[in-house]
């Protein structure tokens, strides 16, 4: 009989960006902090987690990290922690690492800061809770369809088999699903991994020739912020599927 996995309690909120495609917006406000529907994507994402009984995040910070600070200064639920990367931008990989002192032994939920979605009257971050499994996972990512996303023209990320188990997109000339940002993993991942700066993408294909990197689809609709030209369209796909 499988035993049920123990609820997922922290968090890392990657929000130490440059946010370099939207520019000009983010030479003077960080990336995290540009809002849709009249709610910051940073306060969106702490939302989320909070609502799937997050009781602690961790913010990395690197550009302009004041701004950050000073906006969850009184922030309450989940707890905030800052993980300081003012001296060297560490990628999503290298952020996570730094902070594992903050975030405990237990698997925890990595958290792009632009990570923005609708919801059908469901946590989708309670119900990966629910579905992680880590006798079979080592990493448990979010996926949305790349065709029904807002504001993604790429080719896709993944493709996923019956068993829910992922398969990067190759040499194909799409993916039906693109990683919506948001992961649960082990943080016994990091052991072999570089100082300094690396991206998760390392954690994701080692997952993938180990046989266990999982997917778990979005119920609702990804709104992909990447650009000044995709605030009005998530602002008004955000608005029409609000939940």
């Amino acid at each position: 009989m499988q035993m049920e996995a123990p609820p997922v309690r922290r968090a890392i909120v990657l929000a130490a960006g440059l946010g370099q495609r939207m520019r000009p917006i983010t030479d003077t406000l960080p990336k995290p902090l540009v809002a849709i529907g009249g709610k910051t994507m940073l306060d969106h994402a702490l939302d989320r987690l909070a609502e799937a009984g997050v009781e602690q995040a961790v913010v990395n910070v690197h550009h302009l990290p004041e701004r950050i600070e000073s906006h969850l200064a009184a922030r309450l639920q989940p707890g905030i922690a800052i993980s300081d990367e003012r001296g060297l931008l560490l990628e999503t990989g290298g952020g996570a690492k730094k902070a594992l002192p903050l975030l405990g032994q237990e698997p925890f939920f990595s958290v792009n800061a632009d990570s923005l979605w609708s919801e059908n009257g469901v946590s989708n971050l309670a119900a990966m809770a629910a579905a992680w499994d880590p006798a079979r996972m080592d990493l448990l990512l979010l996926l949305a369809e790349r065709e029904g996303s807002v504001g993604f023209d790429g080719a896709g990320d993944f493709f996923r088999d019956g068993q829910g188990r992922l398969a990067r997109r190759g040499a194909a000339a799409n993916a039906p699903f693109v990683y919506a940002g948001v992961a649960i993993l082990k943080p016994e991942l990091f052991a072999d991994t570089p100082e300094g700066s690396f991206s998760l993408n390392l954690l994701f294909d080692r997952a993938i020739a180990a046989g266990r990197l999982f997917g778990h689809e979005l119920d609702g609709r990804w709104l992909h912020v990447g650009t000044p030209e995709a605030i009005p369209l998530a602002e008004a796909a955000y608005a029409a599927h609000q939940g």
